[in-house]
């Protein structure tokens, strides 16, 4: 059963992004687009690169430390010594890795693009969320996986965690948009999301601190950068 379901699960994860090399294989112009953006350093500036490598590590680092003026133990600062699931035949730390590398050569190849295309970048993150807390929920029915765990912890963190997919899209499409619509910022973003989550010992009230600071963050910025948030032009790309 649970290889059964691992195979299932890994071909529902790789499913997205061979369709959308499908559809773009048929277009001379996204073809170009998508070489032009892929496994590239363009566009990079330090201060984006380091926000995408340890924004999602700053983050929980400091929903622990918030976490301990309630009564949280510290020993929430140490590694884990495992993962907190299992991925049928695949260890969960080569998941943690693979996911984010073929859900996001769907979603920022293509998918994310096309939302833009019809609606301002807040917009397209908020359906883009919907869309993923939709995407998520049958995981939650696979035994021993992630979403299936939390849903075990309670609605409290089942929730949160619908609830942190909105801040966590708008947050990766801001960097995503910043960086010329670079398709490394979203997978290295991605990555260290699951990674620092599972690198250590936290407590899921930690998790329900961290969504709230990155709710806010998110916020500051839509506040702080309206007009690239709103406006209807899409940064990045050449119009055809």
């Amino acid at each position: 059963m649970a290889v059964s379901s691992g195979l299932l699960a890994l071909v529902g994860l790789v499913s997205p992004m061979l369709i959308a090399f499908s559809m773009m294989g048929s277009d001379p112009q996204l073809r170009r687009d998508l070489f032009k953006r892929a496994f590239t350093f363009n566009g990079l500036s330090t201060p984006y690169v380091l926000t995408t490598c340890f924004l999602m590590l700053g983050s929980i680092l400091l929903a622990q430390s918030i976490s301990l003026l309630f009564g949280h133990s510290p020993d929430q600062f140490s590694f884990a010594e495992t993962t907190s699931f299992s991925f049928g035949l695949f260890p969960a730390w080569f998941l943690l890795f693979l996911a984010p590398v073929f859900e996001e050569l769907a979603w920022h190849t293509y998918g994310t693009d096309c939302l833009r295309a019809r609606f301002n970048l807040l917009t397209t993150s908020l359906i883009f969320g919907v869309f993923w807390v939709i995407w998520h929920m049958p995981l939650a029915f696979i035994k021993d996986y992630y979403h299936s765990n939390v849903v075990v912890t309670g609605w409290v963190y089942s929730l949160n965690f619908a609830i942190s997919l909105f801040p966590f899209v708008i947050l990766m499409n801001w960097l995503y948009f910043k960086t010329n619509r670079n398709i490394l910022v979203p997978i290295i973003f991605h990555i260290t999301a699951g990674l620092f989550n599972e690198l250590f010992q936290t407590h899921p009230d930690s998790k329900v601190i961290q969504t709230v600071l990155l709710l806010v963050l998110s916020l500051y910025l839509i506040h702080k950068e309206r007009l690239f948030f709103f406006d209807r032009a899409v940064p990045g790309r050449e119009k055809a």
